[in-house]
């Protein structure tokens, strides 16, 4: 069984895909998306949507009703430095693309909007829609925290969804703690560069470095315990540009995902005891550079059974299980100040073998679950902000 704004989204489809696959094809990144912030208003604007664009961030929060109480829901919009493969017919020839599905959150985003926008009359309070720039380099949703777009009126709740392309459509998941928090660091090292026939002349940041990295894959291997959930990689590794001198300096850059928070400050401050300790010991200068600091997604409790109870009545064929990665998500940073619930829900396209990871350049997604999260979203808004 249906509801009836389930309904009304499933006559949207057309519309919603359109939006998408525009959005699809003007992939930005960052803080700076000045073309998609441009289509998005202008729907805004054919649905006389009031909202207000942060220009300094490509962030744009729209409103809809009158009231104390406000309920949020968030949508993000930014794109990945990628080039698509995905032989989409509307695919992105820009450099970027769309891989995590940003550009299906910003159609469902406007879906709800027009679905709450035909019933506002219903409303008893503000709809908060957080159309929202930087989540890949978790910097959006704090420039909209800085910027006071939680206040007046004050946010008493929101939610969040996001496409999931390995999951098929109809499944949704959620969790207290979806989502880990992301400690995202660079270490330069500083030696003495010298010609590779003369080692004993020099200081050698990669040796250095090397020592380091193994130093760190043991902090996992011998002081986390096999019950906890913490991920450390080193992805980045850069020295050198001939084979035949030693370097000056070496880079190396990681990340820690990690879920406990006594264990995430214990391991940050053992990687810089094991940075320091053994540049010290190789001689080599050493410098920390924090990249990135997004603490894990934590849900209430409350607002999670509560929206699954919304999912069920938009259509009761959805499943909603338990979805725990360790993914990171800047949607963190609200959850921090107010009851959130935060799920993901499966976009995955027909065939199973088909379906790619998210960040993948031949990534595809099934467009049927526009009017799902559009007609989930529009059905929080009105049952939080009925009369």
């Amino acid at each position: 069984m249906k509801n009836q704004i389930m309904l009304e989204a499933e006559r949207l489809q057309e519309e919603l895909s359109e939006w998408r696959r525009k959005l699809h094809q003007i992939p930005e990144i960052g803080l700076t998306l000045p073309e998609t912030v441009a289509f998005v208003t202008k729907k805004l604007d054919e649905m006389d949507i009031k909202y207000t664009v942060y220009e300094d961030s490509s962030n744009i929060v729209a409103c809809i009703g009158e009231g104390d109480t406000c309920y949020m829901i968030r949508g993000d919009m930014d794109g990945l430095p990628i080039t698509e493969q995905s032989q989409e017919p509307f695919a992105s020839a820009n450099g970027h693309m769309h891989a995590c599905g940003h550009d299906l959150h910003a159609a469902m985003m406007l879906g709800a909007a027009k679905l709450v926008k035909a019933h506002e009359s219903e409303l008893y309070g503000v709809a908060k829609l957080f159309f929202q720039s930087g989540e890949e380099i978790f910097a959006g949703a704090r420039a909209l925290i800085q910027a006071g777009a939680m206040e007046n009126p004050h946010v008493d709740a929101g939610m969040a969804l996001h496409v999931f392309s390995q999951k098929p459509l109809g499944t949704l998941g959620g969790h207290t703690n979806p989502c880990a928090g992301a400690y995202g660091f660079r270490i330069k090292l500083t030696g003495k560069g010298v010609h590779g026939s003369s080692p004993e002349d020099g200081i050698d940041p990669i040796n250095t470095a090397v020592h380091i990295h193994q130093g760190l894959q043991e902090l996992i291997a011998r002081e986390i315990s096999g019950f906890d959930e913490v991920a450390l990689t080193i992805g980045k590794f850069h020295a050198g540009s001939a084979p035949n001198i030693i370097p000056e300096t070496a880079e190396m850059e990681g990340t820690l995902r990690v879920f406990n928070p006594k264990i995430r400050e214990r391991m940050i401050r053992r990687i810089r005891e094991i940075t320091e300790g053994v540049a010290a010991a190789y001689r080599t200068k050493a410098e920390i550079e924090v990249l990135s600091d997004v603490p894990p997604v934590v849900c209430d409790a409350d607002e999670l059974a509560w929206s699954r109870e919304v999912i069920q009545e938009v259509d009761d064929s959805l499943t909603a299980g338990d979805f725990h990665a360790m993914g990171s998500e800047d949607f963190a940073f609200y959850s921090e100040l107010v009851p959130t619930a935060f799920y993901m829900i499966g976009a995955g396209v027909d065939h199973p073998d088909e379906r790619l990871p998210q960040h993948n350049p031949k990534i595809r997604f099934n467009e049927k679950v526009l009017p799902i999260g559009a007609a989930i979203y529009a059905t929080a808004v009105l049952k939080k902000l009925g009369k």
